[in-house]
């Protein structure tokens, strides 16, 4: 009878240690699984036109490359973002694919958040927020003619935030996928186009220092609200190493620096409530532990499809 009463004891107690057990594992195979399904669906999305700035970014490059020949390169380069060849979509991709191997991550906890803003991140409303930044870029390039979207004018922002005016795409500087903060002789920090988005340094004004872009920048998508998301954490830890070097040049001359993202700048207009809901840019990096529960009823197909349909209606009402 005593043994007996220990098998079952010693059962007990091994189902408690299991249900107990760290779920992380099997949360993050979960969130790879539905990001990867959500980026299929956004990809469908965007060739068949159901991304609304998606649509006005062909629109915008198509129209202003006949009226600016010479900017027509750089052009046809943002046109990419409306379809699954541009560095936001590609990045996505890569992110997921990445998630498969744990040695990319510090810890489980970094992987598990990663995985959750990729899912996060190919949200359809999220990402037809996340393209004004191009889209507004042509916008500024047309001199006015064409509108900006989910943003004020670049007049109002500018006053807003007592900004300095970088020129026509200074909304995508700090954003890796367009560009990276490079170091000069002078052991300060730099902004260098990738590829043909160099051609904006015709139509900026002068280079872009980090010191000076990060108290004078302006309002962008990318870096007051969705850096959160589109960020990985190797390139958030690329822009932490930038910062700390910067701050550290600065100590050395008795002067403070603070990091770009410390204080968030006035802009956005329209935005999706999947864009109001995101964690503020300035915690991009932080390494905390995540509090949330990974949902079950994610998984299912059914769930999945309904908040598919309702983010694609409210893209398609212009949100």
């Amino acid at each position: 009878m005593a043994a007996m009463f220990i098998r079952v004891l010693t059962l007990t107690l091994l189902l408690t240690l299991v249900g107990c057990g760290d779920d992380r594992p099997d949360r993050i195979a979960q969130y790879q699984q539905l990001a990867g399904q959500r980026i299929d669906s956004l990809n469908q999305m965007l060739d068949s036109g159901q991304i609304r700035n998606a649509t006005l970014l062909k629109q915008y490059t198509s129209i202003l490359a006949k009226q600016q020949t010479d900017m027509a390169p750089l052009l046809d380069e943002l046109a990419k973002d409306a379809t699954t060849k541009g560095p936001m979509f590609t990045s996505l991709v890569r992110r997921v694919r990445e998630l498969s191997d744990a040695g990319n991550y510090i810890d489980l906890d970094q992987q598990l958040a990663e995985a959750e803003n990729i899912y996060q991140a190919a949200d359809p409303s999220l990402y037809n927020d996340m393209l004004s930044d191009p889209l507004n870029v042509v916008a500024d390039m047309s001199n006015g003619a064409l509108a900006r979207v989910n943003s004020i004018s670049r007049e109002a922002a500018a006053l807003a935030n007592g900004s300095e005016d970088f020129g026509a795409g200074s909304q995508l500087v700090g954003n890796p996928g367009y560009g990276s903060w490079q170091t000069g002789s002078n052991g300060m920090s730099f902004w260098a186009w990738y590829g043909m988005y160099s051609m904006f340094s015709n139509v900026m004004r002068g280079p872009i220092g980090y010191d000076r872009w990060s108290s004078r920048r302006n309002y962008s998508y990318y870096n007051d609200v969705g850096r959160y998301r589109y960020t990985s954490p190797k390139q958030a830890s690329a822009q932490n190493k930038t910062f700390e070097r910067t701050k550290k040049q600065f100590n050395s001359q008795g002067k403070k620096f603070d990091s770009p993202y410390a204080k968030s700048r006035t802009g956005s207009t329209s935005l999706s409530r999947q864009s109001t809901s995101t964690p503020k840019a300035s915690t991009t990096g932080t390494r905390s532990k995540s509090g949330s529960k990974f949902r079950s009823n994610y998984s299912k197909n059914s769930n999945f499809r309904n908040s598919n349909s309702r983010t694609t209606r409210g893209v398609r009402r212009g949100k």
